[in-house]
């Protein structure tokens, strides 16, 4: 009986002492985390692209990239930091086809992923991150998110190039309605990608790819016009993709004529810019277009790896990028937004990022602040 006394206290004495060496061990860890971060980060740092200069104090900066739900919140806190240590780190969200970006009122940065079957939405300021998805819905699964698009109200449009349809959420990330679904469970697209929402006049522009036209339609997904044909001319089609609104002007990627072309909002052909060719100032695989606030149209080319930038004559002002991993060089570039601000989003694909750069018009002064 003395000896099995004994022999439980010991046990007991030796668990004790594991879980004190467990708790020494899990503190030590603990400790030594602001360190080893620290650390990492040192030594991951790389140096920062340099700032594009042009005519009239105008100035192109590199900012940053991002790709991980987990830049959004960088800080964890001591207690979040045990859990990660004992249970592992959570599972985080993080790009891995990223396709289309805009960019709402809020400040929040919308990515579609194509490969996710969903859209991130970053929102820096808050420090919150929301992923939607409808995926594994019995009716109207969102399966090929590709282009994405907010309206007045941030609600949210996305559409769908494998089932033909338009997903509409609301601004909080609930799911509200489809556009373009079929009995069936067809959609009415045969493969829509650009979208565009003009709230004044509500109605929504999408292009459908492969019937090589626009569909304008109200706000309940009524089509009201077809705007082009199948073609080379003015205001005709091959494959046109995105889409962007800007003042009284819709601009659409005319992808396979290689060229943007540019509409009043009512459809009729204004100009167009661009034509095939591997020079400065030529396209050959146009994807995602923008303005910034003195309207110079911005144009990604995801073979070559870089933005051209236009005047409203059509004339190459600059362009920035260059194929590889490092900041400002891109790897099948797709998507991009310009801000209120002038900040530029470019969704650099097969890097799984989208780097920000930041526009200095000449209106601004060389610290970015606008002029009285």
């Amino acid at each position: 009986m003395v000896r099995l006394l004994l022999a439980e206290r010991s046990g007991s004495v030796f668990r004790s002492g594991l879980m004190v060496a467990g708790l020494t061990t899990l503190l030590a860890l603990l400790l030594a985390l602001p360190a080893m971060a620290a650390k990492r980060a040192k030594e991951t740092v790389k140096p920062s692209a340099p700032d594009l200069l042009m005519d009239g104090g105008r100035k192109l900066s590199f900012e940053r990239s991002f790709s991980l739900e987990r830049e959004v919140k960088p800080k964890r806190s001591f207690w979040t930091r045990v859990v990660d240590v004992i249970a592992g780190p959570p599972d985080f969200h993080y790009l891995v086809s990223p396709y289309s970006v805009v960019t709402d009122s809020r400040g929040r940065i919308l990515v579609s992923d194509v490969a996710a079957a969903g859209v991130h939405i970053f929102d820096f300021e808050q420090q919150k991150y929301k992923f939607l998805s409808r995926r594994d819905a019995r009716k109207d699964p969102m399966l090929t998110p590709q282009c994405v698009a907010v309206d007045a109200q941030d609600n949210i449009y996305v559409t769908d190039s494998q089932s033909g349809k338009i997903f509409v959420f609301d601004a909080n990330g609930k799911y509200r309605r489809v556009i373009g679904s079929l009995k069936g469970g067809e959609g009415y697209f045969k493969r829509p990608t650009g979208i565009a929402v003009d709230s004044v006049a509500q109605r929504i522009y999408v292009t459908d790819t492969l019937r090589n036209k626009i569909f304008m339609m109200d706000m309940q997904g009524n089509v009201l016009q077809a705007i082009g044909k199948t073609g080379t001319g003015d205001g005709e089609f091959n494959f046109p993709t995105e889409l962007r609104l800007h003042g009284e002007d819709l601009a659409v990627v005319d992808a396979m004529n290689f060229r943007v072309q540019v509409f009043d909002r009512s459809g009729t052909f204004r100009y167009t810019i661009g034509k095939i060719g591997d020079g400065a100032g030529w396209m050959f695989r146009p994807k995602g277009i923008g303005f910034d606030s003195e309207s110079h149209l911005y144009v990604v080319d995801g073979q070559w790896g870089v933005v051209q930038v236009f005047d409203e004559q059509g004339q190459l002002l600059y362009y920035f990028g260059g194929k590889g991993t490092g900041a400002e060089q891109f790897q099948l570039p797709t998507g991009l937004d310009i801000d209120n601000h002038d900040r530029i989003y470019v969704v650099d694909s097969f890097n799984r990022r989208v780097q920000v750069f930041q526009y200095y018009g000449a209106t601004q002064a060389a610290d970015g602040r606008k002029q009285p």
